[in-house]
């Protein structure tokens, strides 16, 4: 029997696992990500692939940055500098010939592990966001992935916040994700950012401590008037919330209290979407990277 062998490249581990087609897991692994070259990145991927490669029908591929998932050509590429601008395909083909190979942005990979197996497996229409250091995810429409002309759609992250100012600082990812929940509440501490994680910051709001409870309503705020703004777009059924602040009930609990106070205020008849977690987070740009492998397999 042959096998997929999934990859989910991040900004300091890749993740890898031994598949089958239906995403049951063989054998799973950790290495860490060399951020130096990318030859060094492409030997680390060697070496994984070495390890089963009498098994393996192909590769597939989660990875950071905004990625051309028909030809493998890599726009921006997230931490991994070095991959700026270059085919991850050809870089993989020139040491391992032959071999299958699909890619996708890890956010759209979560998107689509919950469409095949998750909390949008029986939904028409549906979000992912994955909050992080910034915000990934994907757009669900008609069970098909939104990539959009570019392959930019469903960067939630670049969303602008405030029209009068336009710089990175009043993006979605800057009011919306978990790294700005830190810096937010490591600021009114007048702490430094690098030393205010996001499970010390649910330590202090448990306790009720203000700054983090600001930082917090702000943060579920921006994130509700975006999904909103996401409803006017695609109309989803269904928005789940990932990343590993998903794991605190309290971050779905506000979201939804903050969107009805929304619909409350609208004028107008609005539907509401209902609003929870992912239900993968670990595994979920491995899975969705297998059924991107498997949906590209399919259109060859």
């Amino acid at each position: 029997m042959s096998y997929i062998l999934g990859l989910d490249v991040g900004g300091s581990a890749i993740k890898y696992a031994l598949m089958d087609k239906e995403a049951n897991f063989i054998e799973k692994g950790t290495i860490p990500t060399p951020l130096d070259t990318k030859e060094h990145f492409i030997e680390a991927i060697v070496s994984i692939y070495n390890k089963y490669e009498d098994k393996l029908e192909g590769l597939a591929l989660s990875m950071p940055g905004n990625i051309n998932s028909d030809t493998g050509h890599i726009d921006t590429p997230g931490a991994l500098e070095f991959n700026y601008n270059t085919n991850i395909f050809d870089s993989i083909h020139e040491k391992i010939p032959n071999i299958k190979i699909s890619v996708q942005n890890d956010g759209k990979c979560a998107a689509l592990a919950e469409l095949w197996m998750g909390n949008l497996k029986d939904v028409k229409n549906g979000a992912v966001l994955v909050l992080g250091s910034g915000i990934g995810g994907g757009l669900i429409a008609n069970r098909e992935l939104l990539t959009g002309s570019h392959f930019f759609a469903g960067e939630l992250s670049y969303l602008i916040e405030n029209p009068e100012s336009v710089g990175f600082e009043n993006v979605f990812a800057m009011h919306g994700g978990t790294g700005a929940l830190c810096m937010r509440t490591a600021a009114l501490k007048g702490l430094k950012a690098e030393d205010v994680d996001g499970k010390q910051v649910f330590e202090w709001i448990k306790q009720q401590d203000k700054d983090a409870l600001e930082a917090f309503d702000h943060m579920t705020t921006h994130l509700a008037a975006q999904i909103f703004n996401i409803q006017c777009f695609i109309d989803p059924e269904v928005v789940c919330i990932g990343g590993g602040v998903s794991k605190q009930p309290l971050v779905v609990e506000k979201i939804n209290e903050k969107l009805n106070k929304i619909y409350e205020k609208m004028p107008f008849p609005t539907p509401r979407v209902k609003v929870t977690t992912c239900k993968y987070n670990n595994d979920s740009n491995l899975i969705g990277a297998l059924y991107n492998y498997i949906q590209h397999d399919k259109g060859e």
